[in-house]
Parts: structure tokens; sequence; C-alpha cells
């Protein structure tokens, strides 16, 4: 995962890790997430959908950990 970037999308609040491929394919891993394949089937992408709702938990939690570090 070391070469993957995030990027977040606000106004349509999507977030993406991506890496250098060319995208072959798209598989929908849950409602709202979805990997991008290259010819060889490798990861090169997720898409999260609706990311501040979906990883609503998530953040909280690490806000939590800022707060408390």
């Amino acid at each position: 995962m070391d070469d993957f970037r995030v990027f977040y999308d606000e106004s349509e609040d999507i977030l993406y890790l991506t890496k250098e491929g060319q995208e072959a394919e798209i598989e929908e891993l849950s409602p709202g997430v979805n990997a991008e394949l290259d010819m060889e089937g490798n990861l090169i992408g997720v898409e999260i959908f609706h990311a501040s709702s979906l990883l609503k938990d998530v953040i909280k939690l690490i806000e939590n950990k800022l707060q408390t570090a």
C-alpha cells in the first residue's frame, strides 16, 4: 500500500485510494465501495462513495485518539 495515494473529493464525498495503472475493471465490494483493477487483476484503486457517512465511526475514533495524545 506504500505506492497508493489518497484523495478526497469533498463536493462529491468520495474518498479515493489510487496508484499508477490503467483501469480495466471495476468490482463492487459492497454498496458504495468499488475496487479498480488493471488488466492483470491487480488492485490499482478503491473508491468509497458517501465516505463521511461510511467512515464516521473511524473518523470519531481517530479524533478521540488525537485528542488524548
